[in-house]
């Protein structure tokens, strides 16, 4: 390190991409130091996975053992399940303090200098903090931001924290409102009907497009509605917007048409949760000290290689990760970028490849995915010139999944007809979270249904149903 830097790196932003990274740094030899001005751990610790995952794994429980025909199924009885909200998320918070905690001690176990502030750009190699003392610069030969992304509220929602809020605060399971709408379809929308349903609630699903979860795979979203959704307390509605929401009791939703946007119907309910996307959190960054515009609504506009860019060239020294750079907003996919980054500072350049990162929905049963749905393969294929084709296995005919009573699930495995590469899988059903990294890594080795057909899965599991996929494959084109 060059003597006039007071730090190698300095990251601005200590969620799991930020945290990554710096673990990365230190293991490359450079003197690191991370600012954050909320929490150690980010959204993904506090806010989000981590809590959410301990929220579902509670209530599912809940569903598990209030499921009398499953259970008889398997030859076991119970008379009554009682369950107390406040353990479920007395659960989740300690959870979020162990894993805060061990975040922390792992930077200070490195020697990674920990500043509590908000930290933004000050110049070229300089940043500049504002913490209870005042403010600071401190120099780095290089900068990275981190800074992640908060809840998207949209326009004529008024949010109170108790009665109309976000995810930011649904994951404290502060009560469990009798009846409450949830607006938004994505994995948050998902998961959080999944707890609420599974705990006694009510639950009004609002979505503003044409159908149910907008971003699956067609043929995943059609058996999902019909097994998280349909049987479920859960009344939907789509194609309408929450044009104008307002707290209270009741809460009080005026639904609007989505494309003539004329009110269509005024719903009163118990509670609201807004679960309509996030956006990045870069206000306030010193962007514009270094030249650098966002692209709307806010994204750090990046390279492959994780370089910033002002006017489409890399700003020297100046690299961005995680939500903010709008690629993937995937806890995981931060820390893919931050490692990738730190690659780039130390001279080997190294890209991520988004297709092959994984994503999950942690509902009862889950839903994994990666690489691309069929519609946007089909689109690919017409553009490039290749026919796309598909196979489907069932859950139903899987051993595993027959001996552990829970048959509801498809697996889809979709493909080049010319050379047999995987281009998208998608699986709904028991631990679909756990099963997707198999395809994960087929796809980032660009591997094809014929290579995969030969590959030896163990017998009964339930990977069987993408090893049935591969051979189907191969049987049928």
């Amino acid at each position: 390190m060059s003597q006039s830097f007071d730090y190698d790196l300095v990251i601005i932003g200590a969620g799991v991409g930020g945290h990554g990274a710096a673990i990365h740094a230190v293991s490359c030899g450079l003197k690191t130091a991370v600012i954050e001005t909320a929490e150690m751990g980010g959204t993904c610790v506090n806010r989000g996975c981590i809590p959410s995952k301990a929220l579902l794994a509670a209530s599912g429980r809940v569903r598990e053992l209030q499921d009398a025909h499953h259970l008889k199924a398997l030859g076991i009885q119970l008379t009554d399940v009682a369950f107390d909200r406040q353990a479920i998320a007395d659960h989740a918070n300690s959870i979020v303090t162990k894993q805060r905690e061990a975040l922390i001690g792992s930077l200070k176990r490195l020697g990674v200098d920990t500043i509590h502030g908000w930290g933004r750009i000050a110049g070229v190699q300089k940043v500049s903090v504002t913490t209870k003392d005042g403010e600071k610069i401190i120099t780095a030969k290089d900068i990275m931001l981190a800074p992640g992304s908060v809840p998207f509220v949209p326009p004529g929602i008024e949010l109170d924290g108790k009665t109309v809020f976000t995810s930011d605060d649904a994951v404290r399971l502060e009560s469990l409102p009798p009846w409450i709408a949830i607006v938004g379809s994505g994995y948050i929308g998902l998961e959080f009907a999944d707890v609420y349903s599974a705990l006694g609630c009510e639950i009004t699903l609002i979505e503003a497009l044409d159908q149910l979860m907008p971003g699956f795979d067609p043929d995943i979203a059609k058996l999902a509605q019909r097994v998280l959704i349909t049987p479920r307390d859960i009344e939907t509605k789509v194609s309408v917007l929450a044009k104008r929401i307002t707290p209270g009791s009741p809460v009080v939703i005026e639904l609007a048409d989505a494309k003539t946007k004329e009110s269509v119907e005024v719903l009163e309910v118990d509670a609201c949760l807004v679960a309509t996307g996030r956006v990045p959190l870069t206000k306030d960054l010193g962007l514009d000290s270094v030249g650098v515009e966002t692209v709307r609504p806010g994204f750090i506009p990046i390279n492959d290689y994780m370089a910033v860019l002002a006017s489409g060239e890399p700003v020297p020294h100046l690299w961005a990760i995680g939500d903010a750079t709008g690629k993937l907003m995937l806890a995981h996919a931060a820390a893919a970028q931050g490692v990738a980054a730190i690659e780039n500072i130390c001279g080997r350049a190294r890209a991520v490849d988004y297709h092959s990162i994984p994503a999950a929905a942690f509902t009862h049963p889950e839903i994994g995915f990666v690489g691309l749905t069929e519609p946007a393969a089909k689109e690919k294929g017409k553009a490039e010139g290749f026919t796309v084709a598909s196979v489907r296995t069932y859950f139903k005919g899987n051993a595993k999944a027959l001996a552990e009573g829970e048959t509801e699930g498809v697996a889809k495995v979709i493909y080049r007809q010319d050379t047999g590469e995987v281009l998208g899988v998608h699986i709904f059903g028991l631990h679909a979270s756990d099963l997707i990294q198999e395809a994960a890594n087929a796809i980032a080795q660009r591997q094809t249904v014929q290579y995969l057909a030969f590959l030896v899965h163990a017998h009964p599991t339930l990977s069987e149903v993408l090893d049935e996929a591969y051979k189907r494959a191969v049987t049928t084109h």
